[in-house]
């Protein structure tokens, strides 16, 4: 059963508003065992609308809109659809009395707030009880066509409330079971080669898909059918191969972000952890305290920029800075012995480099980091040297620092 996703409005298109939309739609969609095969982004015009719906319509099973369903005079969706289905607006006291039940005591009044009363004559009419946009269920030669608003809050409600279920109990849907493995150590191309003759020899009902982020790759195993306990054996079964190749360097069996993993392992062994850190500029700690409940492990961060702070705060020898380099291992090695030292804990990381753009030299070229971790009197380290651009080099620095963390842990 397949499904498309039509994401309206000028502001998408500009940047202006990211479309979260579509990836929520697209995981809950999943659960049901209905998959997305396109996810189409239109301006607040008439033509391009009645377009992408048309395209849509003749392509999948059920075809999702999202946008375009306010009161102001841009918001053209429901007069489209009409136009496209052969049907007109008509006012609903139903809507009109939800309409003023979602302002009452907000917005007043007005002759736009009534007009989202208007709804097209021939479709099943849905309310949303968390705003003011109602709900249009098309169907034709047995699809399904949903127009929703466009607030994220509105559209999760009502999707949840009224309208996958509505899905599931109308059509007839395959199982579809995701298993996700997280691994270390590996390039992309050198993982794919790696698995390679385990790849080729999947069953039918199971797909594999390379998910690689910085420092790491996220390898999800699809399995889809009609009977779940076949599929559930068979992603069991192909599972326990992908593990026997891997071993240990599968250093998770879920999505599960690499901040959250450290900070479960701290919590079970009751350690505390802090960050030292130069050019990932407090992203690691800010990566940490974003997990819910981690002020329990997490007790503080110095983001040392200078080497005056490198000094000052966590004890960094002038003399390693001024014969090694602020760039260098022994560097990052006394940053992480300062953290744990001035704020008092079991565990640190620390990093040093060149983000770049500018800033490199010849023997130390921009992308280049040094990261430490400590656990105890136990420190690793590890030199990155892959320069993919400023924000991508903090980013994998941050990964690797936590990786890092978590081997020492583990």
């Amino acid at each position: 059963m397949f499904a498309e996703i039509i994401t309206i409005g000028d502001e998408l298109l500009i940047g202006q508003v990211t479309d979260t939309n579509s990836a929520w739609m697209g995981r809950e969609l999943n659960k049901i065992g209905i998959e997305v095969h396109r996810v189409v982004s239109v301006r607040d015009r008439a033509d391009e609308i009645t377009e992408a719906v048309d395209d849509a319509m003749n392509r999948a099973n059920i075809v999702l809109v999202t946008g375009g369903l306010g009161p102001t005079k841009d918001d053209i969706t429901k007069q489209t659809l009409c136009a496209y289905f052969g049907t007109e607006l008509v006012f609903s006291e139903e809507v009109f009395e939800n309409v003023k039940r979602v302002l009452a005591g907000k917005i007043p009044m007005n002759a736009l707030n009534k007009s989202q009363a208007m709804v097209p004559k021939d479709c099943l009419v849905i309310n949303n009880r968390v705003g003011s946009a109602s709900v249009s269920w098309f169907e034709r030669d047995g699809k399904v066509l949903v127009s929703m608003p466009g607030v994220p809050q509105e559209m999760t409600t009502v999707m949840t409330e009224e309208v996958l279920p509505r899905l599931r109990e109308k059509f007839d849907t395959d199982v579809i079971m995701h298993k996700t493995f997280t691994v270390k150590n590996y390039p992309e191309s050198v993982l794919a080669e790696k698995l390679e003759s385990w790849e080729v020899a999947l069953p039918e009902c199971i797909k594999l898909a390379y998910l690689p982020k910085l420092g790491i790759i996220r390898l999800r195993l699809t399995g889809r059918g009609r009977d779940g306990l076949s599929v559930k054996l068979a992603l069991e079964k192909e599972s326990r191969k992908l593990e026997e190749i891997l071993g240990d360097d599968i250093f998770d069996e879920e999505d599960t972000p690499l901040e959250i993993l450290v900070g479960n392992l701290l919590k079970k062994k009751n350690l505390t952890v802090s960050t030292a850190e130069s050019c990932t500029g407090g992203s690691i700690a800010a990566r940490l305290t974003s997990v819910p409940g981690s002020s329990e492990y997490f007790k503080g961060g110095i983001v040392a920029y200078s080497n005056e702070v490198k000094e000052e705060l966590l004890h960094v020898s002038s003399v390693t800075l001024q014969e090694r380099g602020a760039v260098s291992e022994e560097t990052v090695i006394e940053m992480v012995k300062g953290a744990m030292d001035t704020l008092k804990t079991n565990c640190a990381v620390a990093t040093s480099g060149i983000a770049g753009p500018g800033g490199g030299t010849k023997e130390k070229p921009v992308g280049t980091v040094w990261i430490a971790a400590a656990y105890k009197k136990e420190i690793i380290t590890l030199k990155q040297e892959t320069n993919r651009g400023r924000e991508m080099n903090v980013e994998r620095a941050g990964n690797n620092a936590l990786l890092l963390l978590l081997e020492l842990l583990k």
